[in-house]
Formats: structure tokens, C-alpha cells, sequence
């Protein structure tokens, strides 16, 4: 028989040997670092320019970036700093390299979701904040899983609870409720409404005091921050469960919404959420404060039953928010009854030889339509390797392998991403058309 403390004795004995697995990943520092890109990189697959013209500019301006030259060969690489910086600069018959960014509007949130394990929702998530950042855009990403797969590949591995979702949860319930208890009065009756009381365990941690850039963390990309995830958050399910019995008048599904609302409208470009593999209080903040909705999903009938599934009930569970609340809440960029932008359903690990692949892919289609994305994700040995080792395909070295295995896989991504990005103006387009 096995108890707890067998349990514990197993984590302990992996946590011994946590740093050499974390080496095999990362460098000998424990500490992810992101790889320079060659200027054929650069000028051809980030800048969509030729090689020539790219060195031709180089040549002509002294002062730009020039990166640092290999060892052996002329090839010169360049950091995503240099990257950046070269953008900003550089103007290609007479056209800016500057990504599309609409003045004056917020961060377009993006959440990738689905309630089945093994879609690819961390993958998905992965690659489009690598491609948007390569892209030029500034990147927020929150893993709302504890299972911390998106901010393990991010490099952050040393996560305390409270600078999680969950600490983000408990210090809006925190804030919440002193507001309450600040209205003493009844809009209707004129009789003073009841005091409201959380426990010390919950007040006494401080998390009502936190900033907001304290549950933010820089990662090994230069324009991608995250808000990671932790093993020891995966209570906050109870937690949350506990937290509205305290406060029922608590709309605990805004919490994190309500938080991003208070980091200014141009700190990010867009923000991507990475969705636990259930629906419940933080996958319902996600779906909540996110404009667009992403559903990855296996090539498999298993997989799109499940996809069935997840759609219904996240239905449900949307209209009894709306019926639940009248629809006035203590934020000013999602309201009630909760919209999408726009709902877009990705095929991932698909095999163009694969008949059963072929056969799914026309089956999703014909049942949701132009919600499909044209491109699904492809699996190649490098996108498996990527999984594998916890870097996405744009971090790994081309050099690694055949130049032809790593073009495939990123250019599955590329295809992916490009309609992702599509989707983020469009939505854009519509958030400034209803102001």
C-alpha cells in the first residue's frame, strides 16, 4: 500500500536529480538563453527580404547592428535585440519592417484551449509567442496549467504560488471584497449590506499588496514576458471553490481579466494564454478575458469527439455566467454576455500521408467551416524533438540537423502562425470599428 508519504519520497527523489534534467534542456547554468539567428535567418525567413539586398544595407550604414561573425565561415548572426534594432531602422523600398500595430489599442488576448490532454495547446502557445516575437511584436504569455509546461519552456523553473494565476485569483478576491465592504450602503433599500470576512490564512500572505509587474517574469526572449505556472498552484481549483463560499458575490471568472485591465494598453502586442486541460476556475478566467479563442486538436475521431465536447460545455458553462450575473462588472474591457472576436479550431500532429489524417481534417471542416484553419500542424521529426527538448522550433540551431527537416518544421508553424496573425488584425479592425 501506498500513502502520501510515498508519494512524497518520490517527488524528493526527483527533485535530486531535477538540476541534471534540467541540463540536458537548458545550458550547464540551469538557465535558458536564446540562440542568435544567421543573416540568411534574418534577411530571408524574419525580414522576407534577399540575402543581397539584406547585405547590401548592412554594407551602406556603418552604424546598424552587424552581428557577431562565426568562427569558421562568413556567416554572421545576429541577436534578437540586433534583430529589432534592425527593423526599427531599416526601410525596404521605402516600406517599414514594423509589424501592424493599430495606435491607441490594447493587447489582443488570445486563449489556447481545449480539455483534452495531448493536443498540442502548450506547443500552439509555444510557437505563436516565438513567431510574434521574431515578428516584431511584444509578447505577455500566462500559463494558467500546472502542469508549467509553457513556462518550463520559457525557462523559468523556479516559480513560487503566489506569483501564479492562483496568487493573481487570491489578490483579486482580496481587492474584491474590501471594495464590497467600502459600499456600506444598499443601492435600494438604504440598509447597510453585510460585512464580508476572509480568513488570516488569506489576507496575511500579502498578495493584496502585490504589483502588478510582480507576477511578471522576463524569460530568455528579449520581448516575451510571462506569468508562469508552478506544480504547487494545481490547488487552485480548491482553493478557488473555497475562496467563492468566503465571498459569493465574488465574479471570481473576471479575476484575471480585471488584472490584465490594469497593465497599460501599450506594454504588449498581444497576450496568449495557455489553457489547463480542463474547464474550470482558471481555464473559465482565460476563456473569459480572452478575445480570441484558439482550439487545438488531435487528427483523431477520439480527439474531435472530445473537441465536441469541450465546445458544449464551455457553451454551458458561458450562458450560465451570463444568466448568473446581470452584466455589469468591476472592469471596462469585457462585459457580459462574454463575445469572441473570432473561433478558430487548429489541427495539430497531423500527417499529410495519413489517410485517417486526410479524412479528419475534411470532417472538421465540413462540421465547422471556416472556423478550420487552413493550416494544421504537421508532425516532423524536428517538431517532435522540439516537444522533446522544451524549445520551440524557431530556438533550435538549423545546424542540428538537415536544413530541408528544420525548413519543414518551421514552415508549418510559419503557416500557422501567419493565420493566427491574420486573425489578431482582424480582430483589431473590429475592436477599433466599435469604438
Amino acid at each position: 500500500m501506498y500513502t502520501h508519504e510515498d508519494l512524497g519520497i518520490l517527488q524528493n527523489r526527483s527533485l535530486k536529480l531535477q538540476g541534471w534534467i534540467r541540463q540536458q534542456t537548458f545550458s550547464p547554468g540551469l538557465e535558458k538563453k536564446l540562440r542568435r539567428f544567421s543573416s540568411w535567418e534574418v534577411s530571408e525567413l524574419i525580414f522576407r527580404i534577399n540575402q543581397s539586398t539584406f547585405r547590401g544595407k548592412l554594407a551602406a550604414d556603418p552604424s546598424l547592428p552587424t552581428g557577431e561573425v562565426e568562427q569558421e565561415g562568413r556567416q554572421r548572426w545576429f541577436s534578437l535585440e540586433e534583430i529589432n534594432e534592425l527593423r526599427r531602422r531599416l526601410k525596404i523600398n521605402k516600406r517599414s519592417l514594423m509589424p501592424h500595430r493599430p495606435a491607441g489599442q490594447r493587447a489582443i488576448r488570445a486563449a489556447v484551449a481545449n480539455f483534452k490532454g495531448g493536443a498540442g495547446k502548450s506547443t500552439v502557445a509555444l510557437h505563436f509567442a516565438h513567431a510574434a516575437a521574431l515578428d516584431g511584436y511584444r509578447i505577455l504569455v500566462v500559463d494558467f496549467d500546472p502542469q508549467a509546461t509553457l513556462s518550463h519552456s520559457m525557462g523559468l523553473t523556479d516559480v513560487a504560488e503566489e506569483h501564479t494565476v492562483w496568487g493573481v485569483m487570491a489578490r483579486d478576491l482580496i481587492r474584491e471584497t474590501e471594495r464590497m465592504n467600502a459600499g456600506p450602503v444598499g443601492a435600494e433599500s438604504g440598509a447597510a449590506l453585510p460585512q464580508r470576512h476572509l480568513p488570516a490564512a488569506i489576507t496575511e500572505l500579502g498578495l493584496g499588496d502585490l504589483r502588478i509587474g510582480d507576477f511578471i517574469k522576463p524569460t530568455s526572449w528579449p520581448t516575451i514576458d510571462a506569468i508562469p505556472s508552478c506544480a504547487n498552484a494545481a490547488f487552485v481549483e480548491f482553493a478557488s471553490a473555497q475562496y467563492r463560499h468566503l465571498n459569493p458575490d465574488w465574479s471570481f471568472f473576471a479575476a484575471v481579466s480585471r488584472y490584465l485591465d490594469q497593465i497599460p494598453d501599450d506594454s504588449y502586442d498581444m497576450i496568449i494564454f495557455d489553457c489547463p486541460p480542463a474547464i474550470g476556475y482558471q481555464s473559465m478566467n482565460a476563456v473569459f478575458a480572452a478575445d480570441i479563442l484558439y482550439v487545438p486538436s488531435g487528427p483523431g475521431y477520439w480527439e474531435y469527439d472530445s473537441t465536441t465536447s469541450f465546445v458544449g460545455q464551455l457553451s454551458e458553462a458561458l450562458e450560465d455566467l451570463s444568466a448568473g450575473f446581470d452584466g455589469t462588472l468591476p472592469t471596462g474591457k469585457i462585459a457580459l454576455p462574454k463575445a469572441f472576436y473570432d473561433i478558430r479550431f487548429l489541427l495539430t500532429r497531423y500527417e499529410p500521408g495519413n489517410d485517417l489524417h486526410r479524412a479528419m481534417w475534411d470532417a472538421f471542416r465540413k462540421v465547422w467551416g471556416e472556423h478550420v484553419t487552413e493550416n494544421p500542424v504537421e508532425m516532423t521529426r524536428a517538431v517532435e524533438q522540439s516537444g522533446r527538448f522544451l524549445n520551440s522550433v524557431y530556438e533550435m540551431d538549423y545546424r542540428e540537423m538537415t536544413r530541408e527537416t528544420w525548413r519543414r518544421a518551421r514552415s508549418t508553424f510559419d503557416a500557422a502562425y501567419e493565420e493566427f496573425r491574420q486573425t489578431v488584425h482582424d480582430a483589431w479592425a473590429e475592436m477599433e470599428a466599435n469604438q
